[in-house]
């Protein structure tokens, strides 16, 4: 590879932030409410124009559980978060819980209410382009945005990039796919039909592929739309007339990777408008006049890096339902993994074997998340939040979606705080009881 020597030049530096918090997704928005709430200068920056994520810039169009099928057990600013978005959306019912429908637009506003109204700053447009570490420590990291190159400094970061991008680039060990060819969950590129006849829609078949009579099954089959060469179909009702699709997957895309996402995005809408199509010629009664009016500026990624922190929380951890002393959080998703196409042909071998295939949790079963799984082995000021903490990758199928990194953002902007106000400055030195009874005070679910 041929190499570019930048000369010599000085940037400006902002270095008055206690917690900067890198990604503004679900995890990274509670991060830096809390971390605000507790009276720490923070700063939350963001790579598109909006926060929220996957709920927001990516149309994922429903909310995954937030219950355990008795209580809700994501709690605190999750179950704030949730509660926020229902006042605004009147199709749903105040007692709804589980896969409730999200309007991406409420939801922008939800989340610049929390952060603000907390008290951080926000920086969207804003990339992390390198990171300035040494011996564990990371003094600066460098932005790019339309101000050019800057860096900024904090006493703690918390890393909410859901690729482990602050962690990696500081030196931290991580795990990516599987252990032998790296192999990765597919995306999907959400998208929301609109002018949708409603009546049809709620009283025909369902469209969820798990439906034999969905329409997705003839469309494959017809083979009339060869873009669309699976039968991942979920959808929901986010507004009058209007359904968001978290439809199909497109293989091989890496989010550490610029081209491949480049081309899945182009790939992703050409594949929106075929299921547009499909659906007015299979499904008339419902999208017979049915318009393609967004797709996700968002690729949704499952699945890139996931750091080596001290404890790596198993998948026979998530089997035996285990506690923790040092929990932040409770989970009770099920291991949801999308196979790649060579797990596919290979039916999930190694991955999902029969005994977790089995596994669904009961009314009232969860797992534990240990703090220790936030906290990168080789680095001391720097916490993780999401999708990519400490986990193998049976389990990582499971804590990657919202309700569980909202909860695990929210310990994290409180460990942050308790990490800038002791002499050490270590993320791994951080009292464990105190954060717990902290979380608790807020109304955090840790039995």
């Amino acid at each position: 590879m041929l190499k570019y020597t930048l000369k010599e030049r000085t940037i400006k530096l902002y270095d008055d932030w206690d917690v900067i918090v890198i990604g503004g997704g679900p995890a990274g928005c509670t991060a830096a409410a809390a971390a605000a709430r507790e009276g720490a200068k923070t700063l939350i920056i963001e790579a598109t124009g909006s926060l929220g994520g996957m709920g927001t810039s990516g149309l994922v169009p429903a909310w995954c559980p937030f219950s355990d099928k008795e209580k809700v057990i994501y709690r605190g600013l999750a179950q704030k978060i949730l509660e926020a978005c229902k006042e605004e959306m009147h199709h749903i019912k105040e007692t709804d819980t589980d896969w409730v429908p999200i309007d991406s637009e409420v939801l922008k506003r939800v989340y610049d209410d929390l952060v603000t109204e907390a008290g951080a700053k926000v920086l969207f447009n804003s990339f992390v382009s390198a990171v300035d570490a040494e011996n564990g420590i990371v003094s600066a990291i460098i932005i790019s945005n339309k101000e050019g190159l800057s860096a900024y400094r904090a006493k703690v970061y918390i890393d909410c990039t859901g690729d482990a991008d602050i962690a990696a680039m500081a030196g931290a060990e991580f795990m990516k796919g599987d252990e032998e060819n790296g192999e990765l969950q597919p995306a999907t590129h959400c998208f929301y039909l609109t002018n949708v006849d409603e009546y049809a829609y709620a009283n025909g078949p369902a469209l969820h592929n798990s439906n034999p009579k969905s329409p997705i099954h003839d469309i494959i089959a017809s083979g009339k739309y060869p873009i669309i060469s699976d039968d991942h179909f979920c959808n929901s009702l986010i507004g009058p007339r209007t359904v968001g699709f978290n439809a199909g997957h497109i293989w091989n895309v890496d989010n550490t990777d610029p081209i491949s996402v480049s081309e899945a995005l182009i790939h992703g809408r050409k594949m929106a408008k075929a299921y547009r199509d499909a659906l007015a010629e299979f499904y008339p009664k419902a999208f017979g006049n049915a318009f393609l009016v967004s797709t996700a500026t968002l690729m949704g990624i499952r699945e890139t890096r996931r750091i080596l922190g001290d404890y790596i929380l198993t998948k026979e951890d998530y089997l035996n339902r285990r506690s923790f002393e040092d929990e932040i959080c409770r989970n009770s998703y099920y291991i949801d993994i999308h196979l790649s196409k060579k797990e596919a042909e290979l039916k999930g071998k190694g991955i999902l074997d029969e005994e977790v295939r089995r596994s669904r949790y009961g009314k009232g079963e969860s797992h534990g998340v240990p703090y220790r799984c936030l906290t990168p082995k080789s680095l001391k000021n720097v916490l993780v939040a999401g999708r990519s903490i400490s986990c193998d990758r049976a389990v990582q199928g499971s804590i990657r979606v919202m309700p569980v990194c909202l909860a695990m953002g929210e310990a994290a902007g409180i460990a942050a705080v308790m990490t800038s106000n002791i002499q050490q400055k270590d993320v791994h030195k951080v009292d464990v009881n105190e954060l717990r009874a902290a979380l608790k005070k807020y109304g955090a679910y840790l039995p």
